[in-house]
């Protein structure tokens, strides 16, 4: 997948479909219908200088209307705004385990072909497809085209997506993508441009997507094995270790500095075995000239973390360590691993999927119109969970659907 738009954002946007319920935000500006068809017309004179024929350029985009709902959406991605505890609850849960382990079975030679070729194991490649798109459930439902004309012309980086419509302009000129006819709303994704199985950007789509399947095209919407090679091509080009480890849990030693966690801080195995650092079981990390690095998301207090080379490459994918930690932690699940032995310091932890379909029942059947219990946390649920807060007196009321306030309705409060 490619990354959001952080400050290095180079592809993708599926994780907050699956975290936050991609809640519809309110369009904080007015249309300006004549500066954007002035925008657009800039847009297509530069798409002209980059290869897009200006009949493709007005075929894809004839009575495009900008989208104003997603500017607010630019500054809520969920890997900076969600406690890692809530992150990971909803994306590394019973079920993604359940129905990982199924597609490995179901794709198990698709992937082995994969593995031989791009030397990226089977269980992290079907980590990034669950967490970018829960196996191809969500793919997202805004229209790529109108997302990305809308944030050429308005807001934050508009270069940045200009770019990204070009790179999908030129996708949809050359075939790889296809209408079939029905209209540029058929091709949907996240309110990004992020799309597909692997929720690649454009621009990563025309330089990392491959040819899964030998069809000719690079097609990671309706192909499995294209966006499974693709996702493993990505993988590979970043820096992937084959045979190699992301990292595992760790513990530390009583006065632990924070100063000395980060990626950046790499020291050799020797050195943090000398300092005290152990596997989460109390073993022995081993010594020698590898470098890897201790995490601590949540502070010296919660779970750590050793990282490799490997967790590198997936952070890639979308700089974001919660992002990382999810794929990292996924996979681990996947192989028949168990989760996490450290708690998380927070007297509120997070719910999984299952837990917040509870919630919404139990809110739905005190009245609350929040539509179905599909344990997607939108804007109507955090409005109904908020309510329930209030009325239980629980500080802070903010709307966040924790344990504690599943814990108050399931008892009847």
């Amino acid at each position: 997948m490619g990354k959001k738009p952080s400050s290095t954002w180079a592809h993708r946007g599926g994780a907050l479909l699956l975290i936050a319920g991609a809640a519809s935000a309110q369009s904080t500006a007015p249309v300006d219908e004549a500066a954007f068809a002035s925008c657009m017309a800039g847009i297509r004179a530069t798409a002209q200088t980059q290869g897009v024929t200006a009949e493709s350029f007005d075929r894809f985009t004839s009575g495009m209307q900008p989208d104003m709902t997603v500017l607010p959406l630019l500054d809520s991605q969920p890997e900076f705004s969600t406690p890692i505890w809530d992150y990971l609850a909803g994306l590394v849960d019973a079920e993604r385990v359940r129905d990982g382990q199924a597609m490995l079975r179901e794709h198990r030679d698709l992937l082995n072909r994969i593995s031989t070729q791009y030397g990226v194991d089977p269980a992290t490649v079907v980590a990034v497809w669950g967490v970018e798109s829960n196996y191809g459930k969500v793919f997202g439902k805004r229209p790529l085209l109108v997302s990305l004309g809308t944030l050429s012309c308005n807001g934050r980086r508009q270069a940045f997506f200009r770019g990204e419509l070009i790179a999908l302009l030129k996708l949809l000129q050359a075939g790889d993508l296809r209408l079939d006819g029905r209209g540029s709303d058929e091709l949907a994704g996240s309110w990004a441009g992020a799309f597909g199985h692997t929720q690649f950007m454009p621009s990563t789509y025309a330089r990392i997507a491959v040819d899964g399947d030998g069809d000719g095209r690079r097609d990671l919407v309706g192909s499995i094995p294209d966006a499974l090679a693709s996702a493993a091509n990505y993988l590979q080009r970043a820096g992937w270790r084959t045979g190699g480890t992301w990292g595992y849990e760790v513990k530390l030693p009583v006065g632990f500095g924070a100063g000395l966690a980060g990626r950046g801080n790499r020291r050799t195995l020797s050195d943090w075995n000398a300092r005290g650092v152990r596997r989460i079981d109390g073993g022995a990390i081993g010594t020698g000239d590898a470098k890897a690095a201790v995490l601590i998301p949540a502070g010296v207090e919660g779970p750590a973390f050793l990282v490799f080379r490997n967790y590198d490459a997936i952070y890639s994918y979308n700089a974001a360590e919660s992002y990382a930690l999810a794929i990292s932690l996924l996979s681990d699940r996947l192989r028949g691993e168990g989760g996490l032995v450290a708690a998380w310091p927070t007297d509120d932890p997070g719910l999984d999927r299952a837990e917040r379909k509870e919630l919404q029942t139990l809110l739905r059947a005190r009245g609350y119109d929040i539509g179905e219990a599909d344990g997607m946390i939108g804007i109507n649920t955090r409005r109904a969970i908020r309510g329930e807060q209030t009325r239980l007196g629980m500080t802070p009321a903010d709307g966040r659907a924790g344990q504690r306030v599943l814990q108050a309705l399931r008892s009847g409060r």
